[in-house]
């Protein structure tokens, strides 16, 4: 099954975000087992060559590579999938006519995503043009990011969306956005409650980002019905792996 096929069939998925733009990240995560990763061009330093080198990693360890893109235009979507990416995750779609850009620049029937087969994406050519937009639109997984008010307003209008895969709760920015301290805070639970209810409704995919697997958090998430993971990244995991090793050397130390 291709990622977009095991998302839409809510197959529990794990995956990280990758931060480093070097492609050994993408690697050991392929090798432990992770579903996926998602190179995070929004808020991490990657150029188009970064993320061709990190795809085609992911491809030599048989893992999903998804692209957290920097804005919902052509020029922000169309890259990424050109290099072979399965799929994008797109911030702030606030509304349905956003719901349906993002979505018409990730598809070709239907859509608006300029062609070509001359990339890793058709296979350097060897994709025909029936071939390949038809591998395009089945295997591209779009993830729009709710993470704005404006978005809670619109949200039956956003998920209905035909093309629109999987909703991510984006619970930090919500959390800014609603003015309170915490992700932990009630107008958030709030939020998030409400966004689960619409994409349960919709029949559409759930996807959250926690700081740990461990983390309560997954257990009630889980319960609104995510079903896609994506557990802090892969700084966040080597800092803690240092932490837990300087901390058993101390103690060793102190024997």
């Amino acid at each position: 099954m291709t990622f977009r096929e095991r998302l839409r069939a809510r197959q529990l998925l794990l995956g990280t975000f990758i931060k480093t733009p070097v492609t050994h990240p993408v690697e050991i995560m392929g090798a432990a087992g992770f579903d996926f990763v998602v190179i995070d061009q929004e808020h991490a330093p990657f150029d188009r060559v970064d993320v061709d080198n990190l795809i085609l990693a992911g491809r030599a360890a048989a893992i999903a590579v998804l692209v957290r893109v920097p804005g919902s235009e052509a020029r922000d979507i169309l890259p990424g999938l050109d290099c072979g990416a399965q799929g994008v995750l797109v911030p702030h779609v606030s509304s349905r006519a956003k719901a349906r850009d993002v979505v018409a620049e990730a598809r070709y029937q239907g859509g608006r995503r300029g062609f070509t087969n001359s990339s890793r994406a058709g296979r350097y050519g060897a994709a025909g043009f029936q071939e390949h937009v038809a591998a395009g639109d089945a295997q591209t997984a779009v993830l729009a990011m709710i993470e704005d008010v404006e978005a809670l307003d619109a949200l039956c209008d956003i998920v209905t969306v035909p093309g629109l895969d999987a909703v991510f709760i984006g619970r930090g920015d919500l959390s800014i956005a609603l003015g309170v301290d915490s992700p932990a805070a009630p107008a958030v639970i709030a939020a998030a409650e409400k966004i689960a209810a619409a994409a349960r409704q919709a029949e559409v995919a759930l996807c959250a980002h926690v700081d740990r697997i461990d983390s309560p958090d997954v257990a009630w998430l889980r319960s609104l019905g995510v079903t896609a993971f994506i557990v802090a990244s892969d700084q966040g995991l080597m800092r803690r792996a240092a932490l837990q090793t300087l901390t058993a050397f101390r103690a060793l130390c102190a024997s």
